[in-house]
């Protein structure tokens, strides 16, 4: 069985105050690192007088592509510390950039991290998280009869036929989560006999 990854549903902005520090956390959902560095750029300019604009990313099905910076704070305080929380919690196709407005007050390393990552844990628990699928298309090919049989055919919820195109034959597409695709090919296999010609 794959496990499960996790993204949110739509972008969420909190704050919080830690030694007189302003931290303002900015998680935002993203498809590519080409839409991640767009959305960083906005921020930076949004809060261009900030101290630093920290940034942590989490890309693609299962997280293959991860990014971090400090952005001058120092070494492995801030973005690496979001970083594992990311792919801890296993939330990919996200982008976090906690702002810091420095008050005045060190934190110190520890400090940092803890605020760093609060800051991130605070934005996650105001998010709406959902659970990415992953689905397969099952493309195929049967006579008009067949097809009649796989159309009153009651598949679950989460299976649904997509194109249908009528010609000499009737060609379709069933949409459904990857984990069901050969469940849903023994059914049709079934329904038809074995008279499907999967394309």
């Amino acid at each position: 069985m794959s496990e499960s990854y996790y993204t949110i549903e739509k972008a969420v902005r909190v704050e919080q105050i830690v030694e007189k520090s302003r931290f303002i956390a900015s998680l935002i959902p993203v498809g590519s690192k080409e839409e991640a560095d767009r959305e960083l750029a906005l921020i930076r300019e949004e809060f261009k007088d900030a101290t630093h604009n920290v940034p942590a990313m989490a890309i693609g099905k299962k997280s293959e592509l991860v990014w971090c910076s400090d952005d001058g704070e120092p070494q492995g305080t801030s973005g690496p510390p979001m970083l594992r929380i990311l792919t801890a919690k296993r939330l990919t196709n996200v982008m976090v950039v906690v702002t810091r407005y420095f008050g005045g007050i060190k934190l110190g390393t520890g400090g940092l991290v803890r605020a760093y990552s609060g800051a991130l844990e605070m934005a996650i628990d105001t998010a709406e998280i959902v659970e990415l699928k992953e689905y397969s298309f099952v493309k195929g090919e049967v006579d008009y009869q067949a097809f009649n049989r796989i159309s009153a055919h009651g598949f679950p919820q989460e299976v649904q036929l997509l194109d249908k195109e009528y010609g000499e034959k009737v060609t379709f597409t069933i949409k459904c989560p990857e984990s069901l695709e050969n469940q849903v090919k023994e059914q049709l296999d079934n329904l038809t006999k074995g008279g499907v010609k999967y394309l």
